[in-house]
C-alpha cells in the first residue's frame, strides 16, 4: 500500500464523480486516525459528516465536513445525526480513564452508537479495534475492545473490524514522544528487558485499509500492521539513531519505569504511559500473527521525517480533553 496521501489527481478518470452523493460518518475526524480516513474519503469524492466530542473546535476541513456532537446521552438525536449515511467509520475510544470517562463508559457509549447506526439505516461499520482484543483479557483496554467486537459481530450491520497495533505518523503519540524524550533527557528508561515486540503501522496505510474495507460487503476482521517487527530495544535505538540522540538507554524494573513516567507526566501535564499499555506491550499484544497489511516501513519514515519527529510533545489530554 502506498504511503502517498490520496489527492484527486491520483484518482482514475471519473473517480471524483463516483458515489458523489454517498454520505459517510467518521467519528473523530478532527483527531488523529479519523482525520486521515476523512482525507481519503474526501479525495474519493464522498461526503463526510463527523461525530465529535468537540464540535466547537476549528474544523480543519472547512465546509467539506459537517460536524455533530456524539449525543451518547440522547440516542434519538444521535440516530438523526447518522441518518442518510451508508457507512460508519468508528475511531471513538479512550486511551485511559479520565474524570468521568472510563473504559466501561466508553464501551456503553459505543454500544449506543452501534444501536443508533442500526436505527438510522447505516449499511456498514468499519470499526477500529486493537490486535489481540479479547473480552477475556485481564487488561481493561483490550477487554473493552473485545466486548465491542462481540457487539458489532452480533449487530445487524455489515462490518470490518480493523485491529491496528501502534499507529505511527506525524501526529502520533508513542513514536513521537519516545523521540521527544530522547531529544530532551540525558537518560531514556526502557521498562524491563525491552525484548518484547511491536509492529507499527503507518497512519496513511491504516486509512487506506479502512476506506477500502468500507467499500466491501463481506464481514471481516483484519490486523492492520506494518512490514517491520521491532523489539522495544530496537525501536528505541532506531529512533535515537534517526534523531542523533546521545541519551543513555537504561533498563529498569517496570514498576520503577512507570513511576518515572508519572513524574514526566506531571512535568508535561499528561499521562505518558499507563499500566495497561505497558502490560500489553510486554505481553507482545502489539504484534500480529498474520501477514503485514501496510507497506510503509517505520525505518523509512523515520529517515524522511527526522526533522519533525519528537520536536514537540504530543499530549493525549490536550488532544481529547482540553478545549
Amino acid at each position: 500500500m502506498s504511503s502517498t496521501p490520496v489527492t484527486e489527481r491520483h484518482l482514475p478518470p471519473g473517480a471524483r464523480a463516483m458515489s458523489i452523493s454517498e454520505l459517510n460518518i467518521v467519528t473523530g475526524a478532527f483527531g488523529y486516525t479519523g482525520r486521515y480516513i476523512t482525507r481519503r474519503l474526501l479525495a474519493l469524492g464522498k461526503r463526510v459528516r463527523t461525530l465529535t466530542g468537540h464540535p466547537e473546535r476549528q474544523n480543519p476541513f472547512g465546509d467539506r465536513v459537517t460536524a455533530a456532537p456524539f449525543n451518547f446521552d440522547r440516542p434519538a438525536e444521535l440516530t438523526e445525526s447518522l441518518r442518510g449515511a451508508t457507512t460508519l467509520y468508528n475511531t471513538y475510544w479512550v486511551r485511559f480513564p479520565h474524570g468521568r470517562v472510563t473504559f466501561d463508559q466508553a464501551v456503553e457509549n459505543t454500544k449506543t452508537l452501534i444501536s443508533a447506526a442500526e436505527a438510522a439505516g447505516i449499511r456498514r461499520i468499519v470499526h477500529i479495534s486493537i490486535t489481540h482484543a479479547s473480552e477475556a483479557s485481564p487488561l481493561p483496554y483490550f477487554r473493552g475492545k473485545g466486548l465491542l467486537e462481540k457487539a458489532i459481530i452480533h449487530s445487524r450491520l455489515s462490518y470490518t473490524i480493523l485491529r491496528p497495533t501502534v499507529i505511527f505518523g506525524a501526529e502520533d503519540i508513542l513514536i513521537n514522544n519516545i523521540a521527544w524524550l530522547l531529544r530532551r533527557f540525558p537518560v531514556f528508561v526502557v521498562p524491563g528487558s525491552g525484548d518484547y515486540r511491536l509492529q507499527p503501522v503507518f497512519v496513511e496505510n491504516m486509512a487506506e485499509i479502512a476506506v477500502a474495507a468500507g467499500q466491501r460487503e463481506e464481514n471481516r476482521i483484519i490486523d492492520a500492521v506494518g512490514p517491520e517487527v521491532f523489539t522495544f530495544n530496537e525501536l528505541v535505538r532506531r529512533v535515537a539513531d534517526a534523531i542523533h540522540s546521545r541519551a543513555r538507554i537504561v533498563h529498569l524494573r517496570p514498576g520503577v519505569a512507570l513511576f518515572l513516567s508519572r513524574l514526566v507526566g506531571y512535568l508535561v501535564g499528561d499521562v505518558v504511559l499507563t499500566r495497561d499499555e505497558l502490560m500489553g506491550l510486554m505481553a507482545n499484544l502489539l504484534v500480529s500473527d498474520g501477514p503485514a497489511t501496510g507497506r510503509t516501513r517505520l525505518s523509512d519514515w523515520l529517515a524522511q521525517d527526522t526533522g519533525r519527529v519528537g520536536v514537540r510533545y504530543a499530549s493525549e489530554l490536550a488532544r481529547h480533553y482540553r478545549r
